[in-house]
């Protein structure tokens, strides 16, 4: 069996407490009197995918959102077992479930763990409280690391920490100390995301009005250079530009983004990619459910890749793992000096990121595309 014909499947839960100040995801609070209906909506969905998809196997399921675990642990398990009868499952498929602390305890994950789960990211965020409550986090420094104790005990031994840094006011220390703390946990992967700016959220409203600055890059920079430094003398080895793992602990599902596999995307506002095309759902879940009611896939849209567009994703996508892309066909005065200003490094056929390129991978691969 080729790499080609291996594949991920995205379950999106759009269910959330409440909703972050930052998030731009296809989330929404107050909405959980729509969960049996979404839930019947994404077994339809499945079934009406299923002949499409036969000649694929899934390597990876991974259930994201919003918050997953808004929905009961047995209707987790439930739509595994509805998705094994619509697709073809691997052998040691990767089952990863978004989790926020306040939403699991020891019960709910032993369900989740005996119904086939086997990787929990959990979204912790930071463990300063100041940090959490500009992020508009509900949850507590406290509840973060209940929810991972809890997590160890349901028998979880591949556990993600999501964790943000640059929020407003947050200084230096405070990042250290939860790197440290995190590390100190010793989940099996740690993810580490620079907050961004996204116009259409009510941060991004916030700083166009002047009321919150905006992340200063420089200082990103230093917070992400802290996380390099700080998780890889923890023993995590640093193999995409936001993700750290102990060996053997790499996401598989993420992986296949990275290196173009196709991927399936069920739910309201989900993304899908198989040979150079790309589509995805309309985002109101109302909208969603009602449509495949009808026995009608919820197209919300979608693109053709030209081989240019290919290539740049190819080669934005490439520069992110620590793999990094092949050399052929790359401007070789310009990748020489990227090497000779230490962001970048050549070998086996291969130009990768160094840990300090890789925070500029974007910028870089654009000056190699001109």
């Amino acid at each position: 069996m080729t790499a080609r014909e291996r594949a991920g499947l995205y379950v999106h839960v759009p269910f959330c407490l409440t909703r972050c100040g930052y998030c731009d995801f296809n989330t929404y609070a107050g909405l959980d009197h729509l969960q049996g209906g979404y839930v019947a909506a994404l077994e339809r969905e499945a079934a009406l995918q299923a002949e499409a998809w036969a000649d694929l196997e899934l390597v990876s399921v991974f259930f994201g959102g919003g918050t997953p675990t808004m929905l009961a642990p047995e209707t987790i398990v439930r739509l595994l077992i509805e998705f094994e009868r619509s697709f073809r499952f691997a052998d040691g498929l990767e089952i990863t479930v978004e989790s926020n602390p306040d939403t699991v305890d020891r019960m709910s994950l032993g369900e989740l763990r005996a119904g086939g789960v086997n990787r929990l990211s959990i979204g912790v965020q930071s463990f300063d409280a100041r940090v959490l409550g500009v992020l508009e986090r509900v949850h507590s420094a406290e509840s973060a690391r209940r929810a991972f104790r809890a997590a160890r005990r349901a028998g979880f031994d591949n556990v993600n920490l999501d964790l943000i840094y640059g929020a407003n006011g947050e200084t230096i220390e405070s990042w250290q100390r939860t790197l440290n703390e995190a590390a100190s946990l010793a989940p099996e992967h740690v993810s580490a995301y620079a907050l961004t700016i996204e116009p259409a959220t009510l941060l991004g409203r916030k700083v166009a009005a002047g009321v919150v600055p905006a992340p200063d890059p420089d200082v990103q920079a230093d917070m992400y250079e802290a996380a390099c430094e700080a998780l890889g003398r923890a023993g995590y080895e640093h193999y995409e530009v936001s993700n750290w793992d102990r060996p053997g602990h790499r996401s598989m599902h993420n992986l296949g983004y990275w290196e173009g596999r196709p991927y399936l995307g069920l739910g309201a506002g989900a993304h899908s990619y198989r040979g150079g095309r790309r589509w995805w759902n309309v985002r109101p879940p109302q909208e969603y459910m009602r449509q495949l009611e009808v026995g009608r896939l919820p197209l919300g849209g979608e693109e053709l890749l030209s081989e240019e567009d290919h290539r740049l994703e190819r080669m934005l996508l490439g520069f992110r793992t620590g793999q990094g892309v092949r050399v052929d066909g790359l401007d070789a005065e310009r990748v020489a000096a990227f090497v000779s200003a230490g962001l970048a490094e050549r070998r086996n056929g291969h130009v990768s990121l160094t840990e300090r390129g890789m925070f500029l991978a974007n910028d870089i691969v654009l000056e190699l595309m001109m």
